[in-house]
Order: C-alpha cells, then structure tokens, then sequence
C-alpha cells in the first residue's frame, strides 16, 4: 500500500497539468503545452487559423502545428472567434479565466450545405444600458440599430433534411430568464426576448446567453436561392414611457444542413 502511494505522488508530480478541450460545448481533457487549434475529424493541428477578440481588439494566427499565444488580457466575459477557410465558423464566449490552462480548439470542415452568413461583431440596441445589464462592459462597439438583416444565397441547400441557424456567440441578453440563471445583475428590470426572423416569419425567441445556439428552420420556409434572416433585439419591459432597447452583441451566423 505504502509503494502505491508513492508512486500515485510520482506521476502527480512528473506529469504536467491538463488543459481543457472545447468542441461546440463540449470539454474534454487532453495534454497540451499551449493553446491549438485542431480538426475535429483528424486531430491534427491546424495552420493559419485566425484567432479574434474584437473587444481586445486583438487578433493572431496559429503556427504551422495549430498553437497560438494570447498575448492580450481579456476585461470580464468576450467573444473569440476561430475561423479559417473551408472550415465552419467557430467562437466561444471567454474570460481571462478560460485561459488559465492551454486550450485545444476543435474546429470541423465545412461543406456544400454549411454556409457562413456572416462572421463580424455586431451590436444591437441604444446604447442606453446599465452596469448591471449582462456583460455590458464587454461591448465592444455602439450600437447601429435595434435588428439585423441579411439576405444570402442557399442555392445548394437540401430542403428535404433538417436546416438550422446556427449563432455562435451572444452576449447582453437581459431575459427573465437570463437573470433567473445569473447572466446579469439586473434586480428590478428585465427584457423581452430577442427575436429571430427567417424570410419574414419569426422563427424563435433567444432566451439566453451563450455559444453555438441552434434554430430549427421550418422547411416551408427556406428556399433554393436568396433567403434572408433578421436579429431583432428584445425591450425593457419595464420601461412604459418610451421605447428602451436592449444592448446585445453576437458573432457567427451560419446554416448547418
């Protein structure tokens, strides 16, 4: 008993820490030396690949191998975004904190029926929000409008298998439900929902902030050619005396088939 416990404290020490693996939402554990970025399907690392926080204003690539440095300090909650020619746009929402241990991006090619959108930062609302109002210090630019709207060509889509609106990351969201989960410190007021559109008919309410949030897009909806998708930000529904939008930023959006 007494050589097994030292040898449990020699592997303890001789073996480095682990560091976390993320693929859309999932972390695993993996031995690793630095921050990478690899494919998902091989494994193996992957060069080139741009690395932004558009808040740090802040931006890298990786080496030939996958790795990368983050020679930046992140204030609060951002949003990183991975993204790299013929691979599907990826991005986290991160703190200083995420990078206590090296991370390994997993990241997966992209085909005929994953289109990408749009992959810029986009802020929606008034520029009138409070301290307390999620992740309001990490907006990184004024808000241009309460919604956003972009048409888009799905000429190769397969309308006959499941179609979904992928948003990478999204941040501000003052729901009911959103304080309810801790995602803002609000203690009175709170937002209705931001609404998504899909050729003019809404297609869900985002009640909360986070990654790699899926729609379902109705089949009688979409259409072989140009379709168009809108972001609408929710309202203080405690404020009756005039219109108050709520402050929202997001990154990635994409159609998964």
């Amino acid at each position: 008993m007494k050589n097994l416990f030292i040898l449990v404290l020699f592997l303890f020490f001789i073996f480095p820490s682990y560091a976390d693996t993320i693929q859309g939402g999932v972390s695993e554990r993996d031995y690793l030396r630095q921050n990478r970025v690899i494919d998902k399907k091989t494994g193996e690392g992957i060069g080139g690949a741009k690395i932004i926080l558009p808040k740090e204003n802040f931006q890298t690539r990786t080496n030939k191998d996958g790795y990368f440095e983050l020679d930046t300090t992140i204030e609060g909650t951002s949003i990183m975004s991975v993204q790299k020619d013929k691979y599907k746009p990826y991005s986290l929402t991160v703190t200083q904190k995420t990078f206590e241990k090296p991370l390994e991006l997993s990241i997966e090619k992209s085909d005929a029926h994953n289109i990408s959108i749009d992959t810029s930062m986009h802020h929606l609302g008034d520029n009138s929000f409070s301290d307390n109002s999620a992740n309001a210090g990490e907006f990184q630019s004024y808000a241009t409008s309460p919604f956003f709207a972009k048409k888009f060509n799905l000429k190769g889509i397969n309308t006959h298998a499941p179609v979904y609106l992928v948003i990478g990351s999204i941040i501000g969201i003052d729901t009911l439900v959103a304080r309810s989960m801790g995602q803002n410190r609000q203690p009175n007021a709170y937002a209705s929902p931001t609404e998504v559109y899909f050729n003019g008919n809404k297609i869900a309410d985002v009640q909360i902030n986070g990654d790699g949030q899926k729609i379902k897009l109705p089949q009688n909806l979409v259409k072989r050619g140009i379709n168009e998708v809108m972001i609408k930000t929710g309202r203080n529904l405690m404020q009756t005396s005039y219109v108050d939008y709520d402050d929202i930023e997001f990154m990635n959006l994409s159609i998964e088939n």
